[in-house]
């Protein structure tokens, strides 16, 4: 990049940083109406309320970012800006820890606690601990915006901390820095898979691989425009691209783009996850589409008012309604339905 493209897409980002610390598409629902609503497939589509979820919760005036533990699925929300721990085997919630800010680029679990970055000014992160449901610390360290990402590997949590590309490396032994890599300036969404650190170059429209065992840059490989949300599961990393609403899949051993999928997602907000043989990403009024990963190929989409986040687990779609403050429990077997 040349330096004067460097210097026009820092002071753009900048702006963009100053104006707030703000999530995915928050504007109020009535204005959000008022968009074209995406096309998506239109020969694979149900409405959406033909799902039946198996149960669902009232969360806050938002709901938004979710993490599956081996016994708990946390979910964050707003007003109150809180995060709750819902039990999978009782679907009730036995736990709501309130934020000083509004939760807003992921939540990680990890080394025994919920990692919650915060958009307070300036911004920071809360470690919740599992076992007492009590924040253990405060760390000033904290997102550079409000969607970014957060991930775990075997030995530390990263978070991209600012609009220039740090890559922040933390200790949980001490809640300490103890390395930070230098990315390309805009990308802010950190995911860990096999010994690699993937992160999406939303304003560069690459996908960054870093040894998480080194810190050091591997390769940057070409993607869709846009590219933000983002999952690493079936030996490939799939970008959820913001500026076209394709798809872009990466094989993690080759790092080669080898499919761009076209389930027809554009605009702010959505994700990605993977879970039951299957590829799941979302975005408002298209809340849920299905891709087969063998094919590539769009089988299911659910069309209506919803969506925005989402994880698998516990043999089950958890996906959250932004603007309705809900998340949702859908079976597996409730999705796989002809």
């Amino acid at each position: 990049m040349k330096a004067s493209a460097k210097v026009v897409l820092i002071s753009t980002l900048l702006a963009m940083a100053l104006s707030g610390c703000r999530h995915r598409d928050t504007k109020p629902a009535s204005e959000a109406a008022a968009k074209p609503v995406p096309q998506g497939v239109p020969e694979v589509q149900l409405p959406f309320a033909s799902l039946k979820p198996e149960a669902t919760w009232k969360i806050g005036e938002t709901a938004d970012w979710v993490v599956i533990a081996p016994d708990a699925v946390w979910v964050a929300g707003s007003k109150p800006d809180s995060v709750q721990r819902i039990d999978p085997k009782t679907n009730k919630v036995v736990a709501s820890i309130p934020l000083p800010a509004e939760a807003c680029s992921g939540l990680e679990f990890a080394f025994g606690s919920v990692w919650v970055p915060v958009c307070t000014k300036p911004s920071s992160m809360l470690r919740i601990d599992a076992k007492t449901n009590q924040v253990s610390a405060t760390l000033a360290i904290g997102p550079a915006g409000g969607e970014g990402g957060i991930t775990a590997s075997a030995d530390s949590i990263w978070l991209v901390t600012d609009i220039v590309g740090t890559l922040v490396r933390i200790d949980p032994k001490d809640n300490t820095i103890r390395q930070k890599v230098q990315i390309d300036a805009g990308s802010f969404n950190p995911v860990f898979s096999e010994g690699t650190v993937w992160i999406s170059g939303n304003e560069t429209n690459t996908l960054a691989a870093v040894d998480a065992a080194t810190g050091k840059l591997l390769e940057r490989v070409a993607v869709g425009p846009k590219p933000r949300f983002l999952v690493a599961e079936a030996g490939s990393v799939w970008t959820l691209n913001q500026g076209d609403g394709t798809i872009s899949r990466v094989d993690a051993n080759t790092r080669k783009l080898v499919a761009t999928i076209r389930p027809g997602l554009p605009g702010e907000g959505g994700d990605i996850c993977y879970g039951g043989g299957s590829l799941w990403a979302t975005l408002f009024d298209l809340p849920l589409t299905r891709i087969d990963p063998a094919t590539n190929k769009v089988v299911r989409q659910w069309k209506g008012k919803g969506g925005d986040s989402m994880r698998f687990g516990h043999n089950a779609l958890w996906l959250t309604d932004y603007f309705g403050g809900t998340l949702a429990r859908i079976p597996l077997e409730e999705l796989l339905k002809p």
